[in-house]
């Protein structure tokens, strides 16, 4: 019997919130994540998982709650908030607070407390290496400089360990992804107004050969969480010739278009 592979249909862009919302959709133990999650101890988030329908289709949501108790309203839109940013980052919700960083290091030492296998955390690693790779190439800038902001970092390791787990939970072996549809104009973050695909999106297909298709969406549906998701995936090019497909999960953005805002997953077999 041909092992089953997994297919991210990313016709609607990808985050990490709509990757983990179809993981789960397509039967990752929710229970058990929350757990593996908590195990953190971090005590800036909470996650809520629900049912929500876009364009009549019904789809779960995944939200990541910050802590001053308002869901994280980039996590669809921007990726982790670096220190010296012109970019991709969260909406800047951080007024009034400390501005405390984050470098890769002390994102693998979080990573490294939590409760699961050495797979999960190396894979989630990997994930956030990738982000911060493409960051520093954006900002000309050494690997160990690149810092980022508490309220995105915490957003983005709880999506990269999230997505690692749902896939070694569900037994994903082999994954085939699309073209990752792109929308295009200028998003504006704290910086100013920056082109799409966003600096870091870019950087990160380029890096690793994720193919692009532009639509006439204007704004952001790839966010770099969701492209290193994409990348740190990826083990095959394409579909193959005839397949079945043995399950469907669908994940849900925040935003809403003519099109539905959704990253569908298979479960496909060869044929």
């Amino acid at each position: 019997m041909n092992k089953p592979i997994l297919y991210l249909e990313c016709y609607s862009g990808i985050s990490g919130d709509m990757a983990v919302a179809a993981l789960l959709d397509l039967g990752a133990d929710a229970a058990e994540l929350e757990r593996v999650l908590n195990s953190l101890a971090l005590p800036e988030f909470r996650i809520q998982i629900g049912k929500v329908k876009k364009n009549g289709i019904s789809a779960t949501d995944f939200q990541v709650i910050l802590e001053d108790g308002e869901p994280d309203a980039g996590a669809s839109a921007h990726g982790p908030q670096t220190h010296s940013h012109e970019g991709e980052c969260r909406h800047h919700r951080e007024a009034g607070r400390s501005h405390a960083h984050r470098n890769l290091a002390d994102v693998c030492e979080i990573l490294d407390r939590a409760d699961t296998t050495e797979q999960v955390k190396n894979r989630a690693k990997e994930m956030f290496r990738l982000v911060a790779e493409a960051e520093a190439a954006v900002h000309g800038l050494p690997l160990e400089q690149v810092h980022f902001h508490e309220v995105g970092a915490v957003d983005s390791i709880v999506d990269f360990l999230a997505a690692a787990f749902c896939l070694e939970n569900l037994g994903v072996h082999d994954v085939v992804v699309s073209a990752l549809s792109e929308g295009q104009g200028m998003i504006r973050c704290q910086h100013g107004r920056i082109p799409v695909p966003a600096p870091a999106v870019a950087q990160i297909a380029a890096a690793h050969g994720l193919p692009l298709r532009i639509t006439d969406v204007m704004g952001e549906l790839v966010t770099p969480t969701g492209a290193a998701i994409a990348a740190a995936s990826r083990t095959r090019e394409r579909l193959p010739e005839k397949f079945v497909i043995r399950r469907i999960g669908v994940g849900a953005g925040k935003r809403n278009y003519d099109a539905p805002n959704i990253l569908r997953v298979m479960w496909v077999e060869e044929t």
